[in-house]
């Protein structure tokens, strides 16, 4: 069993859950054994003097996190606070007003997987304005939250290896990795001087292994990953060696999925509670992410919630136990092996890496895809009909008003437009549909800008 099991949603990309959703995922958590729940955000917390950045967002108030951290705690489990604090803040600075802060003002970052982002998304860290802005941001986040920790984030910040950055000649000098952790430490300090501890995400400083032990002791590390195969005993060794307190963070692999990659979640759920276990890690994190417009609903990431915090608490022989069952009694429908189901179609069309499943790819037209040529039109069609049978059963319940049902619902008719791609009349019903669900338990802003992603006729 881990001392600490975490659940971090993703609030930025692009939903934002009612109260009452979050209340609920909240009761899950207790259910399953979680004892730390964190919102993932970018700039859906309406600060009071940043209003240009979170005016179409709806975002979390101070007033609703005071409330969402005490009913946490009555259910014994604690709201971390998390504020992305480098990368990732595009949301930000496309503005006018925060340009300025920018790495890259003007974009252009070529990613590691070789895409280019049009808008600047990481903050300068030779800048002192930037630790000013930070500064004004935590002093009106953080008194909302009981937690004596803070997730900073400073996760995938690309735009410090262009040659064209404002810290490029300081990226000549003394290299990319000793840059970034120069404004990782001082990030740290003014969390420090808030009386929280940091917690950081552990993708960059792993990229440059020698500095590992240079970071704070009293910084708790979080090794990401997603793949089946991801090297999370390698990473956690690292952490370990270096003397500091760190979790390994799976995730749901609901994102990008369209219903779910239940076997690579099963898959990574597993190797990161093994490599934690035998490399002292002090926490378990489930991550549920919402990139690419978070078209999923809550339905599609159930499974690894629930597998995530009974792994995190039982260890290997959470494998043997009945998550059919489990998902039954959550939804109070029999459906939770129609949910499975759907959850394990992405393996008739191969497991492409990147967090994504090739029927996301296709519905999405992700980057200029083009369709894996082992899936050819004979499999679409199998899909399509294995997906029509699992929308068959859901709506039995779906009728009846109950949620969970019209989410899976929809997941199959997801699947099913991406199996038939060129469909207008799908397309546009499902962008219909899509408004629909995402009401149920979701705020209205974010909504425009998933739609946006949507493929349209």
């Amino acid at each position: 069993m881990f001392t600490t099991r975490g659940y971090m949603l993703d609030i930025s990309r692009d939903k934002v859950p009612t109260m009452s959703t979050l209340k609920q995922i909240v009761d899950l958590l207790m259910r399953f054994g979680y004892t730390q729940f964190q919102l993932y955000t970018e700039h859906t917390f309406a600060y009071s003097r940043h209003e240009a950045v979170w005016r179409d967002a709806s975002p979390m108030t101070a007033d609703e996190i005071r409330e969402l951290s005490l009913y946490c705690e009555m259910q014994g489990i604690e709201l971390v606070p998390n504020q992305n604090s480098f990368g990732h803040l595009e949301r930000w600075l496309v503005h006018p007003e925060y340009n300025h802060l920018a790495e890259l003002p003007k974009g252009g970052a070529i990613t590691p997987w070789g895409a280019i982002k049009k808008d600047p998304t990481t903050l300068c860290p030779t800048d002192p304005a930037s630790l000013e802005f930070l500064s004004g941001l935590y002093d009106e986040l953080l008194p909302n939250f009981r937690s004596g920790l803070f997730n900073i984030g400073c996760d995938e910040t690309f735009d410090l290896l262009s040659p064209y950055g404002r810290s490029a000649a300081a990226v000549k000098e003394k290299g990319a990795g000793r840059v970034y952790l120069d404004f990782l430490r001082q990030v740290a300090t003014l969390v420090r001087m808030r009386g929280k501890r940091p917690m950081f995400w552990g993708d960059i400083i792993l990229k440059h292994p020698e500095l590992v032990p240079m970071l704070p002791k009293d910084m708790i590390a979080l090794d990401w990953g997603y793949e089946a195969d991801h090297p999370f005993e390698r990473e956690a060794k690292a952490f370990a060696q270096a003397g500091l307190d760190f979790y390994v963070c799976p995730g749901t692999s609901s994102w990008n999925s369209l219903c779910g990659r239940v076997e690579n979640m099963r898959s990574n759920v597993e190797a990161a509670e093994k490599a934690g276990r035998l490399c002292g890690a002090k926490g378990f994190m489930m991550t549920d992410w919402g990139d690419g417009g978070h078209w999923q609903p809550l339905a599609a990431s159930l499974p690894g919630l629930i597998l995530g915090g009974t792994f995190a608490m039982e260890g290997p022989k959470a494998a043997k136990m009945n998550l059919e069952d489990s998902l039954n009694g959550i939804m109070g429908v029999p459906l939770g092996g129609t949910l499975l189901r759907l959850g394990v179609l992405y393996l008739r069309g191969g497991a492409l890496r990147a967090n994504a499943s090739e029927l996301y790819r296709i519905l999405s037209n992700d980057h200029g895809y083009s369709r894996h040529p082992g899936l050819t039109d004979s499999i679409l069609h199998e899909i399509s009909s294995l997906a029509h049978g699992c929308r068959m059963q859901a709506e039995r319940y779906a009728g009846s008003g109950n949620v969970w049902a019209q989410e899976i619902v929809y997941m199959a008719n997801l699947v099913d437009a991406a199996c038939h791609r060129r469909d207008e009349g799908r397309l546009r019903a499902l962008r219909e549909e899509h408004g629909r669900i995402w009401r149920l338990r979701n705020r209205e802003g974010g909504l425009a800008d998933s739609l946006s992603k949507m493929p349209r006729f």
